[in-house]
């Protein structure tokens, strides 16, 4: 039985992205002189902590299922991590997460090329004009390395979510979290010593910061999901978009500029239109 309202799963969807878009702010926020690196370590060691409660009743056995996977998605996510840190920390949070945004249109073209999957007219259409967004954003004249950063983060959550289908159907996402965290610190540590940067302990309580809202994400995505059609809420998560763009200005004082919001808008109103085609579908 459904716990929860469509109007009520809608809401949580909207503020779980708006903490998601906290949690890249956090990473905005830390200083160019930053270890990235240990970043990324404290990060996935706050991760584990905060997940470990949930955990510690799972026994070993059944954290081990599909451990190749979780040892692959773990680190697909290291090196996302290390593109995101650059892409957040150089980029304007709206411009940055625009282009994250084209991880959906991504995954249909891999879905096409890779699992030799069909895709509709109304798909192919999709991913032409987003990335036609994602070249208004860039401005292929101005092509930088963290542009390019953004483009990889993109590439890595769109690898990131189709990978969750080769995952354990019997793990719960918290137990999936946890386990992606967890075997990607070895070479989180391994890469924080060969940076060989000093131990910057601030870094702590702002990688905990943003883990801690990540997971506000997630549980609330899951809680959504789980209680209502995915066809009937899905749009919701491109509220992103629109709360990067507002915590931009107010915590960066970035105004986004005109072909920042016209590709924004190329980017998104794809994805909409495809929501809407597999809600009408599902309808009919």
């Amino acid at each position: 039985m459904r716990m929860i309202s469509t109007g009520l799963a809608l809401i949580l969807l909207v503020a779980g992205n708006l903490s998601a878009v906290f949690s890249e702010a956090m990473v905005k926020a830390i200083s160019d002189d930053s270890s990235i690196f240990q970043f990324i370590l404290f990060r996935q060691i706050t991760a584990v902590v905060m997940l470990l409660p949930w955990c510690i009743q799972s026994s070993t056995k059944s954290l081990q299922v599909g451990i190749r996977w979780h040892l692959i998605r773990g680190h697909v996510w290291l090196v996302g991590m290390f593109f995101t840190v650059i892409a957040l920390t150089s980029l304007p949070l709206a411009t940055a997460s625009a282009i994250f945004y084209t991880a959906p249109l991504l995954m249909l073209l891999f879905s096409s090329l890779l699992l030799r999957e069909t895709i509709s007219r109304h798909s192919i259409l999709s991913v032409i004009v987003g990335f036609v967004g994602v070249l208004v954003v860039i401005r292929p004249t101005e092509l930088s390395w963290a542009a390019i950063s953004a483009l990889i983060v993109a590439l890595y959550l769109a690898i990131n979510n189709m990978l969750i289908q080769k995952l354990p159907k019997e793990q719960s996402v918290i137990q999936m979290l946890f386990m992606t965290n967890l075997v990607g610190i070895p070479v989180a540590l391994i890469a924080t010593v060969w940076e060989g940067a000093r131990l910057q302990v601030d870094l702590i309580g702002v990688a905990a910061a943003s883990t801690a809202f990540i997971l506000v994400y997630a549980a609330f995505g899951l809680l959504a999901y789980r209680a209502v059609e995915s066809h009937k809420i899905a749009t919701a998560e491109y509220s992103g978009l629109v709360s990067a763009i507002i915590v931009g200005i107010f915590m960066f004082n970035e105004i986004p500029d005109v072909p920042t919001i016209i590709g924004s808008v190329l980017i998104i109103l794809p994805l909409f239109f495809l929501a809407n085609i597999n809600k009408k579908s599902h309808v009919a």
